[in-house]
């Protein structure tokens, strides 16, 4: 029996994957700033291995009572069970039901923003905007058969950078950061390029027996605990947290539910017909 030698063959994908975002980040350029450029590499990056059911983009996220969320570097959507994408004057309008994961880009996991502290803090402030909009659930045909509206998916809050340029590379520096964000603000995942990618573990579970979703989730995010933060090695970064990542969307979150499009028509006063 012929084997392959799975170690080299994660390395070549590693250097593939390095490769694959260092050549974005250098040739494609968006009118702005560099942050707009790196923004871009890492979008093309994801589309690049990601399946093509997951759409990836920039956007500001909406519910149906009109609020958004802050711009966000990186969404990853759904597009089938959420049919309309608004776009307005280059910027796109994803339905808060059809978002999966968001991500904060910087060059380096270490930095502040004015007003926000640490990038760590800003990137969490960014992901709870889009946790507390309202998402709504309905009925759904699956393989033909009537299936009853579904819990609402939790929606992965993550951090995306090049660089770490922290004087102790300890990872507890990082690990302050994360620890610090409650709530909706939780990151679950991310990655730094040259220092490896990390996911953190929670303490806290959904309570099943809450029939309202909305409530349901948000009493998740706001009750789940820090556990620990745990870091990949750096030659690794891209690989792992690919893996990482793919794991959290088909295994922990799966297919959203879908979208109750009779909310979103509410607003301008319409219908639609619920039988056929």
């Amino acid at each position: 029996m012929n084997k392959i030698a799975l170690p080299e063959l994660f390395a070549s994908m590693q250097q593939q994957m390095s490769a694959q975002l260092s050549t974005n980040r250098a040739f494609i350029h968006h009118p702005g700033s560099k942050g707009d450029s790196l923004e871009n590499a890492w979008i093309e990056w994801l589309r690049s291995y990601l399946p093509n059911r997951y759409s990836v983009d920039k956007a500001i996220i909406i519910d149906y009572l009109g609020n958004t969320s802050h711009q966000i570097d990186v969404v990853i959507y759904d597009n089938y069970f959420t049919p309309f994408i608004f776009t307005q004057n280059g910027f796109h309008y994803v339905p808060a039901e059809g978002v999966y994961a968001v991500f904060e880009v910087k060059p380096d996991i270490k930095g502040s923003v004015k007003g926000s502290g640490n990038y760590i803090t800003y990137a969490g402030e960014k992901i709870e905007s889009v946790r507390r909009l309202t998402r709504t659930s309905t009925s759904m045909i699956n393989s033909g058969t009537p299936v009853a509206r579904r819990p609402l998916t939790k929606i992965l809050g993550g951090f995306l950078a090049t660089t770490n340029t922290y004087s102790h590379k300890n990872n507890n520096t990082i690990k302050q950061h994360l620890e610090k964000l409650d709530g909706l603000k939780g990151i679950d995942l991310g990655c730094v390029v040259d220092y490896g990618s990390f996911y953190v573990d929670y303490n806290g579970e959904e309570d099943i027996t809450e029939d309202d979703f909305s409530k349901r989730i948000s009493d998740y995010y706001e009750s789940r605990q820090f556990d620990d933060v745990n870091f990949s090695k750096a030659e690794n970064s891209l690989i792992t947290f690919f893996m990482q990542l793919t794991r959290y969307l088909q295994q922990a979150i799966g297919t959203i539910p879908a979208i109750d499009l009779q909310a979103y028509l509410n607003v301008i006063g319409e219908e639609i017909d619920q039988e056929l």
